[in-house]
């Protein structure tokens, strides 16, 4: 039997839970219990673009007009057909929000896997790779939650760091980061922090402020009201993690020299709106894989995943510094923890400290 959370695709906060049994494995399949997996701001805009960037065609419902947000987490193989993966397997990867899911191990290596289902041949590489925490460079069994809650978040700010440099900033000496409370602002401003000269900014409501400064990535924390407090002749960059069209609307007001404007996600779903007739730059949608693509062009896999895993490996350290982490984990178990969490999640109600692991499966 598996339990999973459907979400109207059209209206985010209705949500239901669906229980089937388990159909039989074909040849060549795997089942997998999904043990836990991350809640966070970034799978709230996998459902808020989940049509325009295919993020409901990974784990297809079949209900129409009903899908699952994808998460990522560590699952354990239960029934395995397929020579090459072993029950007793523990994978990290990307799930739907279920107790279970059936996976069909392709282009097979002691790393890990693709996915090899047919629905999932168009789909980018990037979210079909399953790796095997055996042979994981980046996996400790005492971080998992860190890294459920912060490894792909983090490969995005990291990406983002590196776009911004690999053009230069743009010609800006201010990036201004929304939604900074949000964990993949702060990754990204942990590591702009490290470039000599720029300025990194963090936008934030109120409440947030004094967390934000709290983290010591910033040079200086702004609610959204003290726009004013940055001169308007200012080179900068926007690095928009909100999404919310007034924000996005007063910035490209304000700023003349607003060199380029990025846009990462969408945390304020109900302020997500058209960037048509905005003043200053074109807002451009940033997609990691592509900055993946070019930079494994650059420096081969292996160079990449270097970088990455020093980075990492760093950014961890900052994360869960003794005495002072930045985030507190919390554990959910249950279908009813599930559904109330994934309600404040997407209302963007929770303390930016909590990092909230779920499960659906019995543990």
């Amino acid at each position: 039997m598996t339990t999973q959370l459907l979400v109207r695709k059209d209206q985010l906060a209705t949500t239901r839970l669906r229980s089937t049994d388990d159909t039989p494995l074909a040849d060549g399949q795997v089942r997998v219990r999904v043990e836990s997996f991350a809640l966070t701001a970034n799978n709230i805009t996998y459902a808020a673009f989940g049509d325009a960037m295919d993020y409901w065609q990974f784990f297809p419902t079949g209900e129409d007009g009903w899908g699952t947000v994808p998460v990522w987490g560590f699952a354990t193989v239960t029934q395995s057909l397929h020579p090459g993966v072993a029950v007793g397997e523990r994978l990290y990867g990307y799930w739907p929000m279920a107790s279970s899911a059936v996976l069909a191990p392709a282009r097979l290596s002691p790393a890990g896997f693709v996915d090899g289902a047919p629905h999932r041949a168009a789909l980018h590489a990037v979210y079909n790779q399953y790796l095997r925490c055996a042979a994981d460079p980046l996996y400790t069994a005492d971080s998992e939650d860190l890294q459920s809650l912060l490894r792909p978040l983090f490969i995005t700010s990291w990406l983002i760091d590196d776009f911004l440099a690999d053009n230069s900033f743009f010609g800006a000496t201010t990036m201004l980061l929304s939604s900074a409370s949000s964990k993949t602002a702060y990754g990204t401003a942990a590591q702009l922090a490290q470039r000599p000269g720029i300025e990194v900014v963090g936008l934030t409501s109120p409440a947030n402020v004094a967390f934000c400064e709290s983290l010591g990535v910033y040079h200086r924390v702004l609610a959204y009201e003290q726009l004013d407090l940055v001169a308007a002749d200012t080179p900068c960059v926007y690095v928009d993690f909100a999404g919310n069209a007034k924000l996005r609307h007063a910035i490209h007001t304000r700023f003349a020299q607003l060199r380029f404007s990025s846009s990462i996600g969408g945390t304020h779903v109900e302020q997500l709106g058209s960037a048509r007739d905005l003043p200053g730059p074109r807002p451009t949608l940033f997609f990691a894989p592509a900055q993946v693509k070019k930079r494994q062009a650059d420096w081969g896999a292996e160079g990449l995943g270097q970088r990455l895993m020093q980075a990492w490996q760093a950014f961890i350290a900052q994360v869960a510094a003794p005495g002072a982490p930045w985030l507190v984990v919390q554990h959910y178990q249950g279908p009813q923890a599930v559904l109330a969490t994934y309600a404040e999640v997407l209302a963007g109600h929770g303390d930016p400290r909590t990092g909230h692991i779920l499960s659906l499966s019995k543990q």
